[in-house]
């Protein structure tokens, strides 16, 4: 497949780079198994953790559902669109920075919806292009196809479609004679606005070889989706997306600590020099 003309988003173009995306892990959501906060808890605690990420440093942030365990395969109710939506919104009332949503898994038409009511600038979306066997089931229909044209229907052309390539937590022996540069082409080809490249799962390093295929085969925005820390950024993205790191204790389900915010901040703005 042969890349199509690209130019990146007016809000990525204008961040430094590499630059510095922080993760919020929203609370459990309204009927999920470990559901315990009202949503105004939620809302509240999202807006504190987008301050403390903003003040440490980060140059954008993404929310992402993740406390939700275990995930339904490609869609949710309208209650976890309804309870992101309120802790989207909270955020964006609460810093001015370049915001996004995750909806696991592989919920991208909900994420897009609440980036659309929010007022977020993109959302990271699975399974864009080919099939996959994920920890929730398998992922059979690539949804670059019906998530580009739901986007234009609702009249969200202008929130960005960052793309994780074969993904962590799956397993991708479907695919196993399509190289990582294959899929990356594949995903600019079909539309997507930037990529992700990860390690195998939460928190796992990216491999630096596997950033450096990617960033020879296409020309879209490149983030690091997993794994990264202070003392071990591999080179060659446009920005790294950052949660456990940042996380008390380097735990995903503890609250950020200014001190690692700080911490992972310096070291890009290193790499920047």
């Amino acid at each position: 497949m042969s890349a199509t003309a690209t130019s990146h988003p007016a809000w990525f173009a204008a961040l430094p780079k590499p630059a510095f995306f922080a993760m919020i892990h929203v609370g459990a959501l309204p009927g999920t198994p470990r559901a315990a906060a009202s949503i105004g808890q939620l809302r509240r605690t999202a807006a504190a953790e987008a301050k403390l990420l903003l003040d440490g440093g980060a140059d954008a942030i993404i929310l992402e559902n993740m406390h939700d365990a275990p995930y339904l395969r490609g869609r949710v109710g309208p209650e976890i669109v309804a309870a992101m939506t309120a802790a989207a919104s909270a955020v964006r009332a609460a810093v001015p920075c370049p915001l996004g949503v995750q909806v696991l898994a592989a919920a991208n038409r909900a994420a897009l919806a609440v980036a659309l009511a929010a007022d977020l600038q993109f959302i990271r979306a699975e399974n864009f292009v080919f099939a996959h066997v994920a920890d929730e089931g398998l992922m059979p229909q690539a949804d670059a196809g019906p998530l580009l044209r739901f986007r234009r229907r609702i009249g969200a052309e202008a929130i960005a479609v960052f793309a994780d390539l074969k993904k962590k937590h799956a397993a991708h022996q479907l695919t196993a004679d399509v190289s990582l540069a294959e899929t990356a082409q594949a995903a600019e080809f079909f539309g997507a606005s930037g990529v992700i490249v990860t390690g195998s799962a939460t928190g796992q390093p990216t491999d630096e070889a596997d950033v450096s295929e990617v960033r020879a085969a296409i020309r879209l925005p490149l983030l690091v989706g997993s794994g990264a820390k202070p003392d071990g950024l591999p080179r060659g993205a446009d920005g790294y997306i950052v949660g456990s790191y940042l996380k008390t204790d380097g735990a995903w389900f503890n609250p950020p600590q200014r001190e690692r915010v700080r911490a992972m901040a310096d070291a890009i703005r290193r790499l920047r020099a």
